[in-house]
């Protein structure tokens, strides 16, 4: 799939809604165009890791929000001074909003409906997508990721996005005579970089 934009961050008309998705490196142009536009926007909004880039053009510095569940360490780590909000489907701020992993972002785009439109008229949304989700309609309707995991010798996680590992494949390191499994590469060379972040109990 080719994707052929009809602008440039040059001359796109003024946006009254942005949607940052999950990306990868943003440049430094891409944050600035952010930051400008937001000033105009009736919503900003980031969907699943996308919040590491609405974060990096400082607009979140002070607020809360979420961000994928997988994500809640790094990003904490990475943003103290934003507040991390666990057990969202989606977090709103002014005219910023971060959506959790995936489907929440669904959840926050009709959220964005019933701003716009009510909600009668996004539940009719909702029925013609057949999207039988009511997260929608509470954002703080995601509570089984409130608490962290917790790490076990019978059920490692990854120590840097939380998620299950597989001992048998995994990769691994041993930081202070314990052994940590990765889902990852990139997430064991991020853990051996800065160990001491990641070996400490998550107290998110």
């Amino acid at each position: 799939m080719r994707i052929v934009p009809d602008y440039t961050l040059e001359n796109a008309p003024v946006p009254k809604v942005i949607v940052i998705p999950a990306q990868s490196e943003p440049s430094a142009v891409m944050l600035e165009w952010i930051r400008k536009s937001t000033k105009n926007t009736d919503v900003t909004m980031s969907v699943c890791t996308g919040a590491f880039v609405l974060a990096k053009t400082g607009l979140l510095s002070g607020k809360t929000a979420t961000t994928f569940h997988a994500a809640f360490r790094p990003f904490a780590i990475q943003f103290p001074d934003i507040h991390l909000k666990r057990g969202a489907r989606f977090v709103e701020d002014g005219n910023l909003a971060t959506a959790g992993g995936l489907s929440s972002g669904i959840d926050l785009a009709l959220r964005v409906v019933e701003r716009y439109y009510g909600r009668e008229i996004a539940q009719k949304t909702a029925y013609d997508m057949e999207y039988q989700g009511q997260g929608w309609r509470n954002a703080d309707s995601n509570q089984v990721y409130a608490n962290a995991p917790v790490s076990t010798a019978e059920h490692p996680l990854c120590p840097v996005c939380g998620m299950d590992v597989d001992p048998a494949t995994a990769p691994k390191s041993v930081y202070k005579g314990k052994t940590y499994y990765f889902c990852s590469q990139g997430d064991k060379d991020q853990f051996d970089a800065t160990p001491d972040k990641f070996a400490t109990p998550d107290k998110l």
